[in-house]
């Protein structure tokens, strides 16, 4: 089944204060198909951190890099890698943390 994702990019900027804030900028959208969730747990002394992964196939777009975000289902996705899958498409492992 394929969706529609947002692609996003972050930006981060320094507070008056000396924060640092991010922000997400809107750069298009891109269809998905998406593969199996998976799901694992990390962390270290006590702390427990969920980690879902995910691999995809799009279009090929110069736009979809590392690090950027695609949102969809009511989650930001991380893009961790990208790999040529043929035929001008290419596969996509995205994470996120729980």
């Amino acid at each position: 089944m394929r969706t529609l994702a947002g692609l996003f990019e972050a930006v981060e900027a320094e507070t008056p204060y000396g924060g640092h804030s991010v922000t997400y900028e809107p750069i298009g959208q891109a269809w998905l198909t998406l593969g199996a969730r998976r799901r694992r747990e990390s962390g270290e002394a006590g702390q427990r951190v969920g980690v879902e992964t995910v691999e995809a196939v799009a279009w090929v777009d110069g736009r979809l890099s590392e690090g950027r975000v695609l949102r969809f289902g009511g989650a930001d996705w991380v893009i961790g890698g990208i790999d040529e899958a043929g035929a001008g498409r290419v596969r996509l492992s995205l994470e996120r943390t729980r």
